[in-house]
């Protein structure tokens, strides 16, 4: 659970709902309005239904992509850099809603992008931004390129709980991300999460993007993003470092309410939320 650095800053407007995205409200008009719910009640810990049908048959065999013996790979295209390529194969069970396809929203600094990582192509910058001494002090994952590319690739390569992205800002890549399932991350140890609580960290790259907004402006448009393409989620969740002082006020601008201090591993972090419910309000 690395912790989020994002520059603070303040964020207007709204976020419309996103090519490519299931429109929410036709998702609850087939049966899924429970999923929009936000009752206090605590809920235990469990693997959601499809989770637990999805390993159901035993551990996915790596040579074949983490696919169990008859399921199929779909292959999903994307625009990177302005060329077009083929992204990392997904399965059809996707535990995020294939972001590969949530497509580029309007954010209110320009359009915005998430684009799963590819190590080949984009290791060596993210290993860049993870040695910023002000990214290192609170990612803590500074040091050798295999040390970059071995937390990647236990995302990668993992069950699709996590998905490291790189976020393009006009095109420019400048930002990096992890989306992640919180309700079946060790955060839920911590907290009393719900089905599909979708959480991220925040990486702002480049020392001349922080303090002037974007961090704020982009968790907005992300959190949007997460609830537009992922209509079974009702919140979206964030644990940064409560010593981030900017981070935290980064998401507070951006819609966040501080919920709780967690003393999770490493770290007392600062649980922030954005709920579904509450969007058009904050």
């Amino acid at each position: 659970m690395p912790p989020t650095d994002a520059s603070a800053g303040t964020s207007t407007g709204s976020v419309p709902v996103h090519t490519g995205c299931p429109d929410p409200q036709a998702v609850a008009g087939a049966g899924h309005t429970a999923a929009f719910g936000d009752g206090e009640d605590t809920l235990d810990l469990r693997l959601p239904d499809e989770f637990v049908a999805r390993f159901a048959g035993g551990t996915a065999d790596v040579e074949t992509g983490g696919l169990e013996a008859g399921q199929e790979h779909a292959g999903v295209a994307a625009t990177r850099y302005g060329r077009r390529e083929v992204c990392r194969t997904e399965v059809e069970e996707d535990l995020l809603d294939h972001i590969s396809t949530w497509g580029t929203t309007t954010s209110c600094v320009g359009p915005f992008r998430l684009v799963p990582v590819r190590v080949e192509h984009d290791l060596q910058l993210v290993h860049g931004w993870m040695n910023d001494p002000a990214v290192t002090a609170f990612w803590q994952l500074g040091g050798n390129l295999s040390r970059t590319e071995s937390h990647l690739r236990a995302q990668l390569d993992g069950d699709g709980r996590s998905v490291p992205c790189l976020g393009l800002l006009d095109g420019t890549p400048m930002s990096y991300w992890e989306i992640y399932r919180a309700d079946l991350d060790p955060l839920a140890r911590h907290y009393p999460a719900r089905p599909h609580d979708t959480g991220i960290h925040l990486l702002v790259g480049s020392a001349s993007d922080r303090g002037r907004g974007l961090g704020s402006a982009l968790l907005r448009a992300v959190a949007d993003l997460v609830l537009d393409c992922r209509p079974a989620c009702a919140r979206v969740v964030a644990e940064p470092d409560l010593r981030n002082t900017p981070s935290v006020s980064a998401f507070l601008s951006a819609g966040f309410r501080y919920a709780a201090e967690l003393d999770l591993p490493g770290k007392r972090a600062a649980l922030m939320i954005r709920d579904r419910v509450l969007r058009g309000l904050m």
